[in-house]
């Protein structure tokens, strides 16, 4: 008979580990110790559940690079001891975290699986139950006793993406995420579906390594009609920026002025990293393809290719942290680490 998998469930702060203060209306953190009181349908689970809280929950407006290494710290301790993990973490910088916990647990064999809630568990109406009981049952699919999802998810509202394909869409529907650019790696329905051909999986014989140095000295720039040379100028002056994420037009393309161009050019060979993403919720950079684009392509601008801005964000911070060499970085941005771009 097989072992019943063992989960860890990590509260680091968020809606869905709150519950309502019905004379107050205020909102509290909830005592996980508590949880299966809160929610005996857990109990249904063919699983055994353990939790770590966080001593002080984060709003998530609130999280930061060091607190993904406290994460992955947490994950890195139970990592042999249990057989996934599930984080309960607040919506609104869920994708940049995901995204984040995915480059810096390489060669990861287990799921960890982020979820969260728009409404807290208490409520009502709350879509928390749902989200959590499924995030914990994917997390628990085992195959010949190997989990059968083995990289970093997201699951909301009835579907687990790859985290770092995932963007926050809405800030009241419950459908909060989407993944435009990767299909879900499961939904949930009447039955579980894995879309197993999705699925992404280690390289045999690997073990676990857990990336902690991470490069927060980045920016993200959105161009709009109107940006002009001295605001350029000034965010490109920043002490220590190390790396940009351009947030460009349509396909990639951006002004071709010869200002532009040249604050560009200058800063690549100052060794600045440049990412081209595209401002579009769905689709991919291809530089190259309009004339607004050949000269990005020209002077050595990196193609974010179908990237989402929370990827490529936390994936130039992880990158940034490795000390690579200036001359490799492009072509290593540029390729697929964690499934988080097409090649």
């Amino acid at each position: 008979m097989p072992k019943r998998p063992s989960i860890l469930l990590i509260y680091t702060g968020g809606t869905i580990g709150m519950v309502k203060d019905f004379k107050s209306g205020a909102l509290r953190a909830f005592n996980f110790d508590k949880l299966l009181q809160k929610i005996p349908e857990i109990k249904q689970l063919d699983c055994h559940i353990q939790t770590f809280s966080f001593s002080k929950p984060i709003d998530s407006s609130n999280m930061s690079p060091e607190k993904w290494v406290q994460i992955a710290e947490v994950i890195e301790k139970y990592y042999h001891t249990v057989d996934g993990f599930v984080i309960l973490h607040g919506s609104d910088t869920m994708s940049y975290s995901a995204s984040a916990l995915s480059f810096m647990l390489e060669n990861l064999s287990k799921p960890v699986i982020f979820t969260g809630s728009q409404l807290p568990i208490g409520d009502l109406r709350t879509d928390a139950k749902e989200n959590l009981i499924t995030a914990i049952q994917v997390a628990s699919l085992q195959q010949n006793d190997e989990p059968i999802v083995q990289e970093v998810g997201l699951y909301f509202e009835y579907k687990l993406y790859r985290a770092n394909r995932t963007t926050k869409i809405n800030a009241e529907h419950f459908n909060a995420f989407a993944s435009p650019n990767y299909e879900p790696l499961a939904e949930s329905g009447v039955h579980l579906n894995i879309n197993t051909k999705a699925l992404r999986y280690p390289e045999k014989g690997t073990s676990l390594i857990v990336r902690k140095n991470l490069d927060s000295n980045v920016l993200i720039i959105k161009l709009f009609p109107g940006i002009n040379q001295e605001t350029i100028q000034t965010l490109f002056a920043i002490p220590n920026l190390k790396g940009i994420v351009l947030e460009t037009y349509g396909s990639g393309n951006a002004p071709n002025e010869e200002w532009f161009i040249k604050l560009l050019d200058d800063a690549i060979k100052r060794g600045l990293q440049i990412v081209n993403v595209t401002q579009c919720s769905g689709g991919s950079v291809s530089m190259g393809h309009y004339e607004t684009s050949t000269l990005l392509k020209k002077i050595g601008i990196i193609s974010g290719k179908d990237i989402t801005t929370e990827a490529a964000i936390t994936k130039l911070m992880y990158l940034l942290g490795q000390s690579i060499e200036n001359k490799n970085f492009k072509s290593i941005f540029e390729t697929s680490l964690r499934g988080e771009i097409d090649n």
